[in-house]
């Protein structure tokens, strides 16, 4: 006969008991734990740009289409061009809607805009959204300048092979490349950048326009920037 069983639970009904315990104590902190972590949001539209014909006068061809500060239709934004023609960013209108095309840039061209009054920090859910039309190859590449002055571009390409189509463009998981401002090439790898204060923020075309008809271009129309603001 073996010995009799003596008092108290045994090893099954204190697991059980620890299960019972370990279960209550997750349904009570939860709610706090919760509470703790709350659930990430976008950001608010910073600025929105539209674009518009700058005055002219005689007739409207290549020379009096070129896009100035004068084709900003929002007047806390600068317009901001790089490259060695991008004087000869042209404004047109396709669909409705006025937008700014390459074809005749001989040059690789940068397109930046500046809002007057604030940074934008461009981390977490911030995103750049934009019309856009990319034909024969091209692509764009979004560019930022930050508040130090240095310029990167990121990897993170839009490509819409010959539509006009409604891009958006997260910040984050990309990686970033130095960005020079005149020959506008990129060069070294920029590893984590801060991007909680940037200065410009736009798009860059890495090669020259291929002329008129369907060519080598692009076109940039309606920009949103969906960021928080820093006061300048």
């Amino acid at each position: 006969m073996g010995e009799p069983r003596r008092g108290g639970p045994d090893c099954g009904e204190m697991t059980m008991t620890f299960k019972s315990a370990l279960v209550s104590a997750v349904l009570v902190l939860s709610p706090s734990l919760l509470a703790q972590a709350p659930a990430a949001v976008r950001p608010s539209l910073l600025f929105i740009e539209e674009w518009k014909q700058p005055p002219y006068t005689g007739a409207l061809n290549d020379e009096t289409r070129r896009a100035t500060q004068d084709a900003i239709t929002n007047a806390r934004l600068e317009l901001k061009l790089y490259g060695a023609d991008a004087r000869n960013i042209g404004v047109y209108n396709h669909e409705g809607r006025f937008d700014l095309w390459s074809g005749v840039v001989a040059s690789p061209v940068a397109i930046l805009l500046r809002d007057k009054a604030n940074y934008a920090d461009l981390t977490g859910l911030a995103r750049l959204r934009a019309v856009v039309r990319t034909m024969s190859l091209h692509v764009l590449y979004p560019a930022v300048r930050l508040s130090d002055g240095g310029y990167l571009a990121g990897s993170r390409r839009v490509d819409t092979e010959g539509e006009f189509l409604q891009t958006e463009t997260a910040f984050g998981g990309m990686r970033w490349f130095k960005l020079d401002p005149q020959k506008v090439v990129t060069t070294t790898e920029v590893k984590n950048p801060d991007l909680s204060k940037v200065d410009e923020v736009g798009f860059v075309d890495l090669s020259p326009g291929g002329g008129h008809g369907v060519s080598g271009a692009f076109n940039l129309s309606t920009i949103e920037l969906y960021a928080k603001g820093t006061p300048r």
